[in-house]
């Protein structure tokens, strides 16, 4: 794997819009401002989402230019307000740096780990294109690339995976909502401050999003640099402990007991209590029965979790909430399957949060097996289940167009 370059400063807009279309058909319209036109307009009749909300003040086309690496020319439109967009067509990469049908099937096989120089082996460049192909999206907004028709998810899921840089320990604070990954951001440690700040960047993508967005719950571990962190983000956010963790630390202590079984099935009967009143009367029978039956680190365990009682009630009052981190478990193990795969990080803390910001737009819109797809009606990867909408057939067209007019995310608020 190449080394990894300190991540760049994002430029404060990018000013390009991706627009769905094919090289026979784009090559017809672009020499002819009309028909170029027609169809600028056509695509915000049917995706409105990848312009600016400012093209409704009007528009002109500006200028051209053809490129010296692939001889495709683009066209530039002015805003009533000034701005200038290049309006770049899904079939070729950002920059011209390679068609999106060659580049696609490089990219996928990163889904599953496979090696920069295997890629270069098949498909030709070098390790160091692929990886630029690669964390390109890790200076997108997540949350801008993929929610693109519905509001941001209300309930979220939060949680830290740990990384390694040269093999110092590192934590990805990632949050999920709604099967997509939402934040991915590197921080040097699981202190409150750092991760206000890997999660404070969630929080500032999320309102470039929708301005006024807060958010009604976040399940988390219980860890207490992460509560932290969300309540001082956002003050009105319901917490929301997981039930499954709390379950794994009696698990690990008491599984060679001869009464586990029955330990477990009483545990989750509170778990499946349909109201609060028989979750508080399935705790108070678990809590006599375990200092019958229990002792040492086993029964301190199980006291623990019948003495938050009042956390465990708050599934009562906010009914759509997570209350197991599961879903944010599905995300994250194929997070670690591709750092592990990847031999973890060998850069700096800024270049290892471009790749797992990478990863996570990756993620929502690589393309799902046979069987996922028909699982989940049709929908090819976690962005079009949520949002409903397919830009393109590729899946990388696809991801290409989701990034149009998504400026690029700010810099880290952690040194690089």
């Amino acid at each position: 794997m190449p080394p990894e370059p300190a991540r760049m400063p994002a430029s404060p807009e990018d000013g390009t819009i991706i627009l769905p279309i094919g090289q026979e058909e784009y090559e017809h319209i672009v020499p002819h401002p009309p028909h170029f036109r027609v169809w600028i307009d056509k695509q915000y009749q049917l995706n409105p989402e990848l312009f600016p909300p400012t093209i409704t003040q009007g528009y002109k086309l500006h200028d051209d230019k053809t490129s010296k690496k692939t001889s495709i020319k683009t066209r530039r439109i002015k805003l009533r307000n000034g701005q200038v967009w290049t309006v770049h067509p899904s079939f070729v990469m950002p920059y011209m740096t390679g068609f999106t049908q060659e580049v696609s099937n490089a990219l996928l096989l990163r889904k599953w780990g496979v090696p920069y120089e295997a890629l270069t082996h098949v498909f030709g460049k070098d390790d160091h294109y692929w990886y630029r192909m690669e964390i390109q999206f890790g200076r997108k907004s997540i949350v801008g690339t993929t929610i693109k028709t519905v509001p941001i998810p209300a309930d979220l899921l939060a949680d830290e995976h740990h990384e390694k840089i040269n093999g110092d320990k590192i934590y990805l604070a990632t949050t999920g909502g709604a099967g997509v990954v939402l934040g991915a951001e590197a921080v040097s440690s699981a202190s409150t401050e750092d991760l206000k700040k890997g999660y404070g960047v969630f929080k500032q993508e999320a309102l470039a999003v929708e301005a006024e967005y807060v958010p009604s719950t976040v399940n988390t571990d219980g860890w207490s640099g992460t509560i932290a962190a969300w309540t001082t983000l956002f003050p009105m956010i319901v917490l929301i402990r997981c039930f499954l963790h709390a379950w794994l630390k009696i698990r690990e202590r008491g599984k060679k007991l001869d009464n586990f079984f029955e330990l477990g099935e009483k545990v989750w009967n509170v778990y499946y209590s349909t109201t609060r009143r028989m979750m508080s009367q399935r705790i108070r029978r678990l809590s006599d029965w375990a200092k019958k039956n229990l002792s040492g680190i086993v029964l301190a365990k199980t006291l623990d979790l019948c003495s938050k009682k009042s956390e465990w009630s708050l599934w009562y009052k906010n009914e759509s909430a997570y209350t197991t981190s599961n879903a944010l478990d599905r995300l994250m193990r194929s997070q670690n399957r591709y750092f592990d795969r990847g031999q973890h990080f060998h850069g700096s803390l800024g270049a290892a949060n471009l790749r797992s910001r990478a990863w996570a737009v990756l993620y929502n819109y690589w393309e799902w097996g046979r069987k996922t797809r028909e699982a989940n009606g049709g929908a090819r990867c976690p962005a079009e289940r949520l949002n409903g909408k397919r830009y393109a057939e590729n899946w990388l067209e696809n991801l290409l167009v989701a990034t149009s007019a998504v400026p690029k995310t700010k810099p880290p608020l952690i040194p690089a």
